[in-house]
C-alpha cells in the first residue's frame, strides 16, 4: 500500500496509489466505503490506522476501479508536508560514510558505540520535483544525503527491540541536504541541516506490510545522471529495530514521527576535491521497492 500527499486544482488531499501504481485514489473514496470518518491529511490516517483497518483498506484498493485521477494530473507533495514535530537523524549509521567524513571537523572517525541523533527542522517539508533553495548568501558548500526514512504509526516510550517493528507505519525516501561550512563552523550540526528546503521526502510513503523487516534494499543517489551513493539498508550499523527501541528510551515516539537512520558513502564532502551542489543540479534519490525522489537546487 502506497499512500501520498497531492495537490489538485489548488486543494490539498491524501490518497492511495492504485494497483498498477499509475494513478490515485482519493482517500474520502476509500473511508466512505468503509463508513468512517474521512480523515483531512496523512497524519490523521496515520493516527487512524490499526491492523484492521489497513487490511480493510488494501482490500478495496486490490479491485477498486472508479474515481481515479492521473499522476499527470496532480502536484505531488511531500507525504507529510508539515511534521507535528522535528525529525530525528542519525549521523554515521554507515561505516563507508564515517571513512569518508573523517576530516571534518567536529565528526570524528570512530565508529560510534551508540547511535549519534540530532534534530532537523522540516516545516515544511518540500517534495519531489520541488527546488533546493542555494542560499547563496549564506553557504558555499551545499551536500546531499540519500537516507531512509522510517515513519511511526503508534505511540510508544521504552520500546522492546523485538515490538519495534509494531510501532512502524511505513518508510519513504529523505534527502538530509546539509551546508557543510555551517555544519562545521556551528558546534552542533542543527543550524546547517535546517536551512528552507534542506528535507525533501517523499514521493509516497510505502506501508511497512510491504516491506517487512529486516530490510535489505538499494539505496542510490544521483547527480546530473551521475551516480555518487550506492548501498544497502542492510550495511546501518544501527538497525531500525535497535533504533527505535533505543530511540524511545525514556522518549515518547508519537504517530507521524520520522527518522531520518543515516547516509551511505559518496556525498558531496567526501570527494577530493569535493562536489558540492550548484544551481540547476538534478538530484534523484532513490530506494528499492519506495521510487525516486527528484529534485532541483535553484
Amino acid at each position: 500500500m502506497y499512500l501520498l500527499t497531492y495537490t489538485y486544482r489548488n486543494n490539498q488531499n491524501v490518497g492511495f496509489l492504485s494497483k498498477n501504481k499509475n494513478h490515485i485514489i482519493p482517500v474520502e473514496n476509500i473511508f466512505k466505503k468503509l463508513n468512517i470518518s474521512i480523515p483531512t491529511d496523512m497524519n490523521s490516517i496515520i493516527e487512524f490506522s490499526n491492523d484492521k483497518l489497513i487490511k480493510d483498506i488494501k482490500n478495496i484498493l486490490q479491485t477498486y476501479n472508479e474515481e481515479l485521477f492521473d499522476m499527470s494530473d496532480v502536484k505531488i507533495n511531500a507525504p507529510i508536508p508539515y511534521p507535528k514535530r522535528n525529525l530525528f537523524c542519525l549521523g554515521k549509521n554507515y561505516l563507508d560514510h564515517i571513512n569518508e567524513v573523517k576530516h571534518m571537523t567536529n565528526v570524528g572517525v570512530d565508529i560510534p558505540k551508540q547511535p549519534i541523533y540530532f534534530s532537523k527542522t522540516a516545516f515544511p517539508a518540500v517534495g519531489i520535483n520541488d527546488n533546493i533553495l542555494s542560499h547563496k548568501n549564506i553557504t558555499e558548500s551545499i551536500d546531499y544525503e540519500v537516507e531512509l526514512a522510517i515513519i511511526i504509526g503508534k505511540a510508544g516510550k521504552n520500546i522492546d527491540v523485538n515490538k519495534a517493528e509494531e510501532y512502524i507505519f511505513g518508510y519513504t525516501i529523505a534527502n538530509d541536504v546539509s551546508a557543510r561550512d555551517l555544519q562545521m563552523s556551528h558546534i552542533q550540526w542543527h543550524k546547517g541541516k535546517c536551512l528552507d528546503t534542506f528535507c525533501p521526502m517523499g514521493p509516497f510513503i510505502v506501508h511497512k506490510s510491504e516491506l517487512p523487516l529486516p530490510l535489505d534494499l538499494e539505496i542510490k543517489c544521483s547527480i546530473n545522471g551521475e551516480i555518487r551513493q550506492s548501498s544497502k539498508t542492510s550495511n546501518m550499523i544501527f538497525d531500525i529495530p535497535y533504533i527505535i527501541s533505543n530511540l524511545s528510551k525514556g522518549i515518547t515516539l508519537y504517530p507521524g514521527d520520522i527518522i531520518l537512520t543515516g547516509t551511505p558513502s559518496g556525498v558531496g564532502m567526501g570527494f577530493k576535491p569535493p562536489k558540492f551542489l550548484k544551481a540547476g543540479d538534478i538530484i534523484d534519490c532513490y530506494i528499492e521497492k519506495i521510487g525516486t525522489l527528484t529534485n532541483i537546487v535553484k
